[in-house]
């Protein structure tokens, strides 16, 4: 009884001990980037929905939501750009190898969107078209970093 408890136990374990091995400082890098962005995105749903008229105005959702935008943005993102991580080097990644080459540039473009995400949370009230604008700015410097260092 005591081996077959001993047994299930390592079993048990085995899984686990797989998952480790999959999780290299590139891959955890990779899914913190993926998971920054999803946060990011499923905000600017809220905000872009409403601009577009898809989403009735909600002055708690969206000032909440731009909230939650300016906040990610003092997030410090970058350390998870490691080397390793770029599109072609580990599977699932968009970055384009730019980024390590030109690493200024992309904190520079970096830097646009916390310019735009600041007072966010005051600028979306009021209705539809105030949105709209937050929405321009914010993905304005979106598409300014993702164009030339992301892969279409």
């Amino acid at each position: 009884m005591r081996l077959s408890l001993i047994t299930a136990a390592v079993l048990s374990l085995t899984p686990l001990a797989a998952q480790a091995a999959e999780d290299t400082p590139e891959q955890l890098a990779l899914e913190a980037r993926h998971g920054f962005m999803l946060m990011l995105g499923a905000n600017m749903g809220v905000l872009a929905g409403t601009a577009k008229g898809e989403i009735p105005y909600d002055e708690a959702a969206v000032v909440h939501a731009a909230t939650n935008i300016e906040a990610l943005t003092h997030y410090d993102v970058a350390m998870h750009f490691i080397p390793g991580t770029a599109e072609g080097e580990i599977d699932d990644s968009e970055a384009l190898p730019k980024i390590w080459t030109d690493m200024a540039g992309f904190a520079d473009k970096y830097k646009g969107l916390v310019t735009a995400a600041a007072g966010a949370p005051d600028a979306v009230k009021g209705g539809q078209e105030q949105v709209a604008a937050v929405v321009q700015k914010l993905g304005g410097a979106c598409k300014a970093c993702h164009d030339e260092y992301r892969k279409d």
